[in-house]
């Protein structure tokens, strides 16, 4: 477990939660939970309703549907923030792939972190944007593998 001053200074650092302000980010870390989870131990599943974003703080975790894997977390990384904005099923599993602890944030809580600081709302975009763009990218060089393998 993190004391409250570790967990401060944790929240700080993960990409979400940089440049806010100080006062703010004791409230939200003094919210959020702590979870530990053991080696080979799936958080959540496809297809399962969302409530909770998560925060890597030890161990990684791997995000995948069915057996592929789309992309391995580690420290300072988060994971569920999808479905807390569009209210649909978990896209995609995650599983630890060793203990793992997690901060976590519900969705009421985010909410009210995104009116008093919307900066919030930016960085999560910009997150979200950027794994759009790496998948998109993985895509297209599965679509050239297999363009080359039929010729």
């Amino acid at each position: 477990m993190l004391s409250s001053f570790e967990r401060l200074l944790f929240i700080r650092r993960v990409s979400i939660f940089q440049e806010l302000r100080d006062e703010f980010l004791v409230k939200l870390a003094s919210a959020m939970d702590e979870l530990s989870f053991p080696a080979n131990h799936t958080i959540f599943e496809q297809g399962e309703e969302g409530r909770s974003l998560y925060i890597v703080v030890s161990g990684r975790v791997r995000v995948h549907v069915g057996d592929r894997d789309l992309v391995k977390l580690e420290q300072g990384a988060f994971f569920g923030e999808m479905s807390l904005f569009d209210a649909e099923p978990r896209s995609a599993s995650v599983t630890t792939l060793e203990t793992c602890d997690c901060l976590t944030l519900n969705q009421l809580q985010l909410i009210d972190a995104i009116e008093e600081t919307p900066e919030i709302a930016v960085n999560i975009t910009r997150s979200l944007s950027s794994r759009i763009r790496e998948l998109n990218s993985k895509i297209n060089t599965y679509q050239k593998q297999l363009e080359e393998l039929k010729n």
